[in-house]
């Protein structure tokens, strides 16, 4: 099975969200390096992990959660209890 790698704006068209926006506030915070993306040969350049991306996203979609046993935090986070 071969993996799918997109750069920031191929991302960015895909999940519709701003490629600032996934730079700045979404990196290192919803999206894991090593889990969602790398940086390959150690450079600047950052390739994002699609399959990884789509499966933690829906997995984290609210018809998934059990909303009572969640606590709104900051930033759109979600306290699991």
């Amino acid at each position: 099975m071969e993996t799918e790698l997109l750069t920031t704006d191929e991302l960015s068209a895909r999940i519709k969200y701003d490629a600032r926006t996934i730079r700045e506030r979404l990196k290192d915070s919803v999206l894991i390096e090593g889990v969602h993306y790398f940086r390959p040969f150690g450079g600047r350049k950052i390739l994002y992990v699609w399959t990884a991306i789509q499966r933690d996203m829906r997995a984290v979609s609210p018809a998934n959660l059990n909303v009572s046993a969640c606590v709104p935090m900051s930033a759109g986070r979600m306290l699991h209890a």
